[in-house]
């Protein structure tokens, strides 16, 4: 199968949910967001596990892929109603970072325009040493910017879904070509010819 087919469209397409998986977790990172850093790891690994399946031609992996590409889509689909506040959810919640710290989006403090300022808490007992950090001038809010990676995400995984499922046809469909012309046949046809010309060949030479 040539790349003029879907299969290298996929390979496209896994690769390209690669990079954006990578740049996600680096953000992610930033701003301990560990539900996130824990769902991207996984959806790295099915990813890279569907372009091995992709190249090497194994439908088996890039079947994985495919339903995992499902469970993404559903993932970012919570992502997005958590930080649109979609049915009692709370963009201020800690359920990101299950509840061990109140770090937000990296995007919350460093969007573009985001002008970070801090104003030391000075007189109140044992908070000297905090202060309290104010972000003024955001072009765009951090909730729309993780809404649009999210976005991203499921149509990249959405079009991936749709490749991997018309991949798998298409290589069930030589698996069973190749079945059906004798291709794991462990006696193949020209076998069936080898012996009378084996014959004819000896009787050339037998003696008058």
């Amino acid at each position: 199968m040539g790349c003029c087919t879907g299969r290298c469209t996929l390979i496209f397409l896994c690769t390209l949910q690669l990079l954006a998986a990578l740049e996600r977790q680096v953000f992610d990172f930033l701003g301990y967001q560990w539900a996130p850093i824990l769902a991207n790891f996984l959806h790295i690994i099915i990813v890279i596990l569907g372009l091995f399946g992709t190249i090497q031609y194994r439908p088996r992996y890039i079947v994985v892929y495919a339903i995992w590409t499902a469970i993404w889509v559903t993932w970012n689909i919570f992502i997005i109603c958590f930080y649109l506040e979609v049915g009692g959810l709370s963009k201020d919640s800690e359920l990101l970072t299950f509840n061990i710290s109140r770090h937000q989006s990296w995007w919350s403090e460093n969007g573009p325009g985001c002008v970070r300022k801090e104003t030391p808490m000075v007189g109140i007992k044992g908070l000297d040493s905090h202060s309290y950090v104010s972000v003024i001038g955001c072009a765009l809010e951090y909730r729309y910017i993780e809404v649009m990676h999210s976005a991203l995400q499921i149509l990249v995984a959405l079009v991936g879904f749709v490749y991997a499922c018309y991949v798998v046809s298409v290589f069930t469909e030589e698996e069973d070509s190749f079945d059906f012309i004798g291709g794991f046949d462990p006696f193949p046809l020209y076998h069936v010819n080898e012996k009378p010309s084996n014959l004819l060949f000896k009787q050339t030479y037998l003696p008058a």
